[in-house]
């Protein structure tokens, strides 16, 4: 039997946290957010790419705190948009951005751009740092869409009530757990991430991954 243990995600989202720690809880993998650890401050997301973002992410609390992190940066690309907002998806509408204040301005930037043409996708980048902040494991997922007119949905958080899956002619917002725990960026994303994880776990003498 698998020995449970805890990794810290460094993320102060707790939505995120929660839907991350549905995704590793059928491993016995615990996940605490960075919230819990005060000691750590606020981490410059200044990459110019989601894979340095996270590993800034990862590698910076993990020195610190002397323990494994999870480091995620995700967003959204809209293609008439030339890929924004991007890296810059939580921030799109300025340093003190809401999800209601990027919303609004995404739709603004859209305003005179035909259904057909507001392609967009879901992009997911994970890693993994050990106590030395040395990235252990990396893995990316990405989930495509189109950008609707008007909400749909409450579930999710970010830009979720207007990001529509084609196949399921339904937004992120509509759609249950169940399905984007299937489906989503991130789930795609942990899908490959899992593996790296659970053989470094299975790679230590006694079942944890130790310091």
């Amino acid at each position: 039997m698998s020995i449970p243990f805890e990794l810290v995600l460094s993320s102060r989202n707790r939505k995120k946290s929660r839907e991350i720690s549905e995704l590793l809880a059928p491993w016995k993998i615990a996940v605490r957010s960075v919230a819990d650890f005060p000691e750590v401050g606020e981490i410059d997301e200044d990459g110019d790419s989601f894979l340095a973002n996270a590993g800034k992410k990862a590698a910076l609390p993990a020195r610190q705190l002397g323990c494994w992190v999870i480091g995620e940066d995700s967003g959204l690309i809209v293609d008439a948009l030339g890929g924004a907002p991007g890296v810059w998806s939580a921030r799109y509408s300025g340093p003190l951005a809401t999800d209601e204040s990027n919303n609004a301005k995404l739709l603004a930037e859209l305003r005179d751009i035909p259904p057909e043409q507001r392609t967009a996708a879901y992009t997911c980048t994970v890693v993994l740092a050990d106590p030395t902040g040395s990235i252990r494991a990396s893995a990316t997922g990405l989930c495509r869409g189109i950008i609707v007119e008007q909400a749909r949905g409450t579930n999710g958080f970010g830009y979720d009530p207007y990001f529509l899956v084609r196949e399921y002619g339904r937004t992120f917002g509509e759609l249950s757990t169940r399905v984007k725990h299937q489906i989503s960026h991130r789930a795609r994303a942990f899908t490959q991430f899992i593996p790296q994880l659970v053989r470094l776990r299975d790679q230590s003498a006694d079942g944890s991954f130790g310091s």
